[in-house]
C-alpha cells in the first residue's frame, strides 16, 4: 500500500530560533515537509517551533537526549507518525575549548557522545525505515575540526573527526541501497545566539557576511536532499567569502 502522506523531516540538535537546527527545520517546513525538532531545552524548542510555524506547518517538538538510544528511536517514530521519514539531520553537540591538560575525561567523552555517538544512534534508528523505501537522506553537521585539530580543541576535533568517518562509512555502505549520506563541513563561525553570546564585537570582528548565516546553510541542506542520485554530494564545505582556508 502506497503511503500518500507528506514526507517528514527530523532535525536533532535544535536550540534557539537563530541557530542552524531551527534554520534547517524551517527550510524543510517551507518546502512542504512535516517537521519534527528535537533538543534538550523545551523553552528554546518552543521558540524554534514558532519560527517554523511562520513558514510552514507546525513542527512536532520532542525533548530528549541525542545520546540515548531510546530517545532517538522516539524522535524517529514521531517523524514516521507524521509521514514517511525522508530526511534526518544530525546537528547536535557543542564545543568547550580548553587546554589539553585541563580537559576532564568526562568532558572529552561528552563531546564524543553528542557528536559521534548521537550520529550513530540517529543512523541506526532512521536507516531501517529508509531502507524499506530505498530512499532517504542523512545529513551530518561537521566543522573545520572534522579535517584538522587546533590547539585547545582536542575534544571537539576528536569528536568531529569521528563524525566525519561515520558519515563516510555510511555513505559507502548505504549509498548503493538508495540512501544519500552527506557530511557538511561548516568552516567558520555561524551567526547565531551561541556565537554572539561569546563575542560582543562580532560585527566589527567579522564584517559584513563574515559569518555563516544559518538560513543560508539550511538552503544547502535542502539542496543536498533534493539532489538526484546520479550526482550526489557526499561532502560539502561551506565558508564565508572572507574566511581563510
Amino acid at each position: 500500500m502506497i503511503d500518500t502522506r507528506p514526507s517528514s523531516a527530523l532535525v536533532l540538535g535544535v536550540g534557539s530560533a537563530r541557530g542552524l537546527g531551527a534554520a534547517a527545520a524551517r527550510a524543510f517546513a517551507a518546502a512542504g515537509y512535516r517537521v519534527v525538532i528535537a533538543g534538550r531545552d523545551r523553552d528554546k524548542l518552543g521558540q524554534a517551533a514558532q519560527s517554523i510555524a511562520a513558514v510552514g506547518s507546525p513542527a512536532q517538538v520532542e525533548s530528549g537526549d541525542v545520546t540515548c538510544a531510546a530517545d532517538v528511536a522516539r524522535f524517529v517514530a514521531s517523524a514516521e507518525a507524521l509521514g514517511p521519514l525522508s530526511v534526518a539531520v544530525h546537528n547536535a553537540g557543542g564545543n568547550r575549548p580548553s587546554p589539553f591538560l585541563q580537559v576532564d575525561p568526562k568532558v572529552f567523552e561528552e563531546h564524543w557522545r553528542a557528536h559521534a555517538l548521537g550520529a550513530f544512534l540517529l543512523a541506526q534508528a532512521a536507516l531501517p525505515r529508509m531502507l524499506e523505501r530505498q530512499a532517504g537522506t542523512l545529513i551530518f553537521t561537521g566543522a573545520t575540526a572534522s579535517l584538522r585539530g587546533r590547539a585547545n580543541f582536542t575534544s571537539f576535533s576528536a569528536a568531529k573527526a569521528a563524525l566525519r568517518m561515520t558519515a563516510q562509512s555510511l555513505a559507502r555502505e548505504f549509498g548503493p541501497k538508495g540512501i544519500h549520506v552527506a557530511h557538511v563541513i561548516v568552516d567558520g563561525v555561524i551567526d547565531g545566539d551561541r556565537a554572539r553570546a561569546f563575542m560582543a564585537n562580532a560585527d566589527e570582528r567579522f564584517g559584513e557576511d563574515g559569518m555563516l548565516h544559518p538560513d543560508r546553510i539550511a538552503e544547502c541542506y535542502l539542496m543536498l536532499h533534493r539532489q538526484q542520485r546520479s550526482a550526489w554530494t557526499q561532502e560539502l564545505d561551506l565558508r564565508p567569502w572572507s574566511e581563510a582556508f
